[in-house]
């Protein structure tokens, strides 16, 4: 076999493991809009938990008022809720705002353990010896505003018996600029298509960094130890490996501010690679091995999710070869499109073109937030959806670099403001 018939072979099966997971995904996805059949709930559904909200605060003084504000006037008994604030290694006022707005809050100064997973790791362990006990712990980020209704919706899935759940996150900035309506798109199309699917098949959703609740007996015997880049992620995957799961509240909205240039969304999504390929290497083989093993779909799932990574690499290789083809003359190129395979139906390729740029815009439409200015932002999405190629890239080769980088937050608006606006 000489080099041109082994790099077109190459390309055909990196084709096949686009085209499968893309496949993979597609079907997982169309649960999104199957409802699940919901349990009855194990306890009593009366039932109140009580709640540590931590927010997780590093320079965040323009913010922090309105996420504390928003936290304070949440529709649940005050009595069953306490807010604390991480200020942590601030140099700013977000300790002093944060006493102002009636949080709790806990300094930590810290010049080697540095990150939200330190952070939160450090504050769990401060609330396992308080003489106050909490049924469940929730997690948020300073620059987050929070629906009112997020605790009683978060007290229903705990009643039915889940341990982990993660709340729908949305945007608060939405239409700022470009990248922000990106992200946008991005996040509710993902709400949907992965996240609702996922809990709807009963399969492991993931947690989003931010809006999300864990059982504090669980924490506690399992131990956060989750401190990558992608803390998150981490322990998701920890998660998996202990036969647990995160469960989804498609009603609990979180609003998280997304950054305002390519430039800020470029080191945010590159250090979310760094940590997503720091953790699939960690991850991929104990799963894997898992799945086969006690033939586990979950940690199968969560396999397939940590091989994101390559499969953008693969896609963008393989659009790349395709653009080259059109300048080269035929078999002078050695890559095969597997579209040749439906030449003689063309009807195919159309149903799969038109199919691929509709779904998007019908998630937004089902999820209520199609209009015309996200119509504009779609029409730069492929833009967005592009340069996760070289960030990607990037993070795989920077993936054991620890170093966080912060994005700064500066959007003010209170969740009065903002739910009168949506």
């Amino acid at each position: 076999m000489n080099d041109h018939s082994l790099m077109l072979y190459l390309s055909i099966l990196i084709q096949i493991f686009v085209l499968s997971i893309g496949t993979y995904y597609f079907a997982i996805s169309i649960f999104g809009w199957i409802p699940r059949k919901e349990k009855t709930p194990v306890n009593n559904p009366e039932k109140k938990h009580s709640f540590a909200l931590v927010v997780a605060a590093h320079n965040e003084e323009t913010v922090i008022g309105n996420m504390v504000e928003s936290l304070k006037n949440l529709n649940y008994p005050d009595e069953y809720y306490d807010i604390f604030v991480i200020a942590d290694n601030c140099t700013d006022r977000t300790a002093e705002i944060s006493r102002q707005y009636g949080a709790l809050v806990y300094e930590r100064f810290d010049d080697k353990a540095k990150g939200k997973g330190f952070a939160l790791e450090w504050m769990f362990n401060i609330i396992f010896k308080m003489e106050k006990k909490y049924d469940a712990i929730a997690v948020f980020d300073a620059d987050n505003i929070v629906s009112n209704n997020f605790l009683i919706e978060m007290n229903k899935q705990l009643n039915k018996g889940h341990k982990v759940i993660q709340g729908y996150i949305d945007s608060k900035n939405p239409f700022d600029s470009w990248i922000t309506c990106a992200y946008t798109i991005s996040f509710l199309t993902i709400n949907r298509l992965f996240q609702l699917a996922r809990y709807n098949l009963g399969l492991c959703c993931q947690l989003s960094g931010t809006g999300f609740v864990i059982d504090t007996e669980v924490l506690r015997k399992l131990g956060w130890g989750a401190t990558c880049l992608t803390e998150d992620m981490e322990f998701t995957m920890k998660l998996a490996m202990n036969n647990l799961k995160v469960a989804w509240a498609h009603n609990a909205v979180v609003y998280d501010e997304k950054p305002l240039t390519l430039s800020q969304s470029w080191h945010q999504r590159k250090r979310w690679m760094q940590g997503h390929a720091d953790v699939a290497s960690r991850f991929c083989g104990k799963l894997i091995n898992k799945a086969i093993k006690e033939k586990d779909i979950i940690a199968f799932d969560c396999c397939i999710y940590l091989l994101q990574p390559l499969r953008v690499i693969a896609s963008g290789g393989i659009t790349l070869m395709a653009w080259l083809q059109t300048f080269y003359p035929d078999g002078k190129l050695p890559f095969f499109q597997l579209w040749y395979l439906f030449d003689d139906h063309p009807e195919i390729w159309y149903f799969f073109l038109v199919v691929q740029f509709l779904y998007t815009p019908i998630v937004l439409m089902a999820e209520k937030k199609f209009n015309m200015k996200v119509l504009a932002g779609y029409l730069l999405y492929f833009f967005y959806s592009l340069t996760w190629v070289p960030i990607t890239i990037q993070g795989i080769l920077n993936k054991n670099n620890k170093e966080w980088f912060h994005t700064q937050h500066t959007r003010q608006i209170s969740i009065k403001e903002l739910e009168k606006a949506v």
